[in-house]
């Protein structure tokens, strides 16, 4: 009878068990998270800073306000998970089916307090949709999505969103003499 050893028998466990928590992921899945929560802290931090009357500014006519683009970020925060086939929380309205489920989200009027309270569920569901994708399957495409691209590819182009809207919201705060708590 031949010898298999403990590692050939853990493999299968290992591929299809549950990720680790976001703190123990190795990988880019562990990299996405820790780049993930940065992003959290950043614009969480800049939505606290930021005054009530800071919310409604805009820098054009026809451009995001400060408060859409927090609400934007939010809305995205759920509707991409939803394109790898994570179900966004039932409240949100978002379907990852209809585009004009986010714009509608997105929509909705919201206090300053309602609008860090929603960024701060947004980026929860994110990193936990993040944290459940298994490392075997992030070559795979991405569920729902219609482009032709990794699961990988797809989280690397959240981050980038991430990132974009960031920096719109650095430039929004300076210009109401808000700095960026993690500049101080």
């Amino acid at each position: 009878m031949p010898r298999i050893s403990w590692c050939a028998l853990l493999l299968p466990a290992v591929l299809i068990s549950p990720p680790v928590s976001a703190q123990e992921r190795l990988g880019v899945i562990g990299e996405l998270l820790r780049d993930v929560t940065i992003a959290e802290d950043k614009v969480i931090g800049l939505a606290k800073a930021l005054p009530s009357s800071g919310y409604d500014w805009r820098p054009a006519p026809g451009v995001r306000s400060t408060a859409e683009v927090f609400v934007h970020i939010a809305g995205d925060n759920y509707f991409l998970p939803a394109l790898t086939g994570v179900t966004p929380p039932s409240g949100t309205g978002i379907d990852a089916k209809d585009f004009k489920s986010v714009t509608r989200f997105e929509e909705r009027h919201r206090t300053r307090d309602e609008i860090i309270s929603e960024l701060s569920a947004s980026f929860a569901h994110l990193k936990r949709s993040i944290n459940e994708t298994l490392d075997a399957a992030i070559e795979n495409p991405p569920g729902l999505s219609v482009r032709k691209i990794t699961t990988r590819e797809h989280w690397i182009t959240t981050l980038t969103h991430l990132h974009e809207h960031l920096g719109q919201l650095i430039a929004y705060s300076r210009m109401n003499n808000v700095t960026p708590p993690w500049s101080k």
